[in-house]
């Protein structure tokens, strides 16, 4: 019996775009199959009158809770999906390993473009913003229990308040390699933009000068060996840009590195 469940989260900042079809590619690509796992996306009751976003991430969350006995593998449109994948697994109390080439550290008051989706890691650990935690009932994370590695694109607001706080940055794959993580259980968090865009096209923000797909593969094997991993979570490609074929198949291939954790 697979240790995992696939989970979809075919929303995109908490709304359900027709143009956006990766996490339905990937359930057509039978990747929960050659895991021997069950899928399901998830159902947000958008009814109650809830924030989108706080509605996608509540059935995340609930969803993962749901399934309490398996590792959750999660396949989401952007990182905003993070706030219900810690909030599914709070009882781990988890340590994060985020691997994007973003920071995604913005607040309000320090982005220059207003996008929500490059603000969910500050939101996690309580800067910023705090309606979308408050309406998952979660609270902030120790800055000290994240860890981020090959960051490369940072808005200047944004750089000094991550280098400035108690996370720990990685400036490259094999800085992280070399350190050791908690053994405490692990969410990985893995924006497939941390790739270098020449193998991982189809991205709505690439960033050059990022590993290759062979080294994000082998730096996902080492972690999900290393570590006592309570789930993962993959922020996909964008399929309305060109390349996106490329992109699932680079996807699936980080996927099925994680096969044995």
């Amino acid at each position: 019996m697979s240790s995992y469940v696939c989970i979809g989260v075919p929303y995109y900042l908490g709304e359900s775009r027709a143009d956006r079809r990766e996490v339905h590619a990937l359930r057509q690509a039978g990747i929960a199959d050659e895991l021997a796992a069950e899928w399901i996306d998830i159902e947000p009751d958008f009814a109650r009158g809830d924030d989108a976003v706080v509605a996608v991430n509540r059935a995340l969350a609930e969803a993962i809770q749901t399934h309490a006995d398996k590792i959750p593998l999660v396949f989401a449109n952007d990182c905003t999906s993070c706030l219900g994948m810690v909030k599914g697994l709070e009882r781990h109390s988890p340590t994060v390993l985020w691997y994007d080439s973003h920071g995604d550290f913005n607040t309000p008051e320090t982005t220059p473009s207003g996008f929500l989706g490059g603000m969910p890691l500050a939101a996690l650990v309580g800067r910023g913003n705090q309606h979308l935690m408050q309406g998952l009932e979660l609270q902030p994370l120790d800055e000290s229990d994240i860890f981020i590695t090959d960051v490369r694109n940072l808005d200047p607001e944004e750089s000094e308040m991550l280098r400035a706080s108690d996370i720990t940055i990685y400036s490259t794959l094999e800085a992280l390699e070399a350190a050791e993580l908690p053994a405490r259980p692990l969410y990985i968090h893995f924006d497939t933009d941390v790739v270098d865009c020449e193998e991982m096209p189809a991205m709505s923000y690439p960033e050059p000068d990022g590993p290759s797909l062979r080294e994000s593969i082998e730096s996902l094997k080492l972690a999900t060996a290393r570590s006592h991993v309570a789930g993962i979570l993959f922020s996909l490609w964008n399929s309305t840009l060109d390349g996106a074929d490329e992109a699932m198949a680079a996807t699936l291939k980080l996927i099925r590195a994680v096969k044995s954790t």
